[in-house]
């Protein structure tokens, strides 16, 4: 399949404006979520989806591919395809911006299932009480065939906590055939989708399958300044 990745990367934020340029380390977030992103060497191209002119010169400055798109965009999703549109590519990886340590591996994993999957996602077992009851952080619930049946903000699938066994964390990537991403495109947001503020349920909404593949990858994204210093550390840790 001919299978490109984009990576969505807006200026503004409630929470931190301006992060994709922050720098980490010396190199800005943008570069380093790029950088991630080709070394799992599967893609015949990877862009940046921008609507910001200082994070295209960015991009174009340290040698990757930025397309900017309009402003008025709302969802990373319709950015992805806002780019993919005009081009000949049979599906896409939509990776987040603000993930300066997306692991290669799983981008592969992604990419390997995604030529016999419509839509392809990720999630890791999560021990935290505190994470499953935090609307910050997504749940998913699948069937026996690793079928998504719910996302949601709220604890699923609910218990007490003296029962509590642990959770299915969703893990915010995603690989779409060109067929299926126009379709959400087309479709209506759903009544799901607007309450959980999730784009995923549409894709529920309108009778698709999300096959989860499940990975030990933390997430480690950069939504405030002080997570700059965490993620730091972590490459320090690393030796990066």
């Amino acid at each position: 399949m001919n299978i490109a990745a984009v990576i969505p990367s807006r200026y503004q934020s409630n929470r931190f404006p301006g992060k994709p340029l922050a720098k980490i380390a010396g190199r800005t977030m943008i570069e380093r979520v790029y950088r991630q992103v080709a070394k799992a060497g599967c893609f015949v191209d990877i862009f940046v989806a921008t609507d910001d002119e200082r994070i295209f010169n960015e991009v174009v400055g340290f040698g990757g591919k930025a397309e900017m798109t309009d402003m008025t965009i709302k969802s990373g999703t319709e950015r992805v395809w806002s780019v993919i549109e005009k081009k000949d590519y049979d599906a896409v990886i939509n990776i987040q911006g603000d993930e300066p340590l997306i692991s290669e591996k799983l981008i592969r994993e992604i990419y390997q299932v995604l030529g016999k999957r419509n839509i392809v996602s990720a999630a890791r077992r999560n021990d935290s009480y505190r994470d499953f009851i935090s609307e910050n952080i997504v749940k998913v619930v699948c069937d026996i065939n690793w079928q998504a049946l719910c996302f949601s903000r709220a604890p699923i699938p609910f218990c007490e906590k003296n029962l509590f066994k642990g959770f299915f964390q969703h893990i915010g990537i995603y690989g779409y055939t060109r067929k299926v991403l126009e379709m959400f495109i087309r479709a209506e947001m759903s009544h799901l989708e607007e309450s959980e503020n999730l784009e995923q349920l549409r894709f529920l909404f309108q009778g698709e399958k999300i096959h989860i593949i499940e990975t030990d990858y933390i997430s480690h994204g950069v939504d405030v300044p002080e997570d700059i210093g965490k993620i730091e550390k972590l490459l320090q840790d690393q030796h990066v």
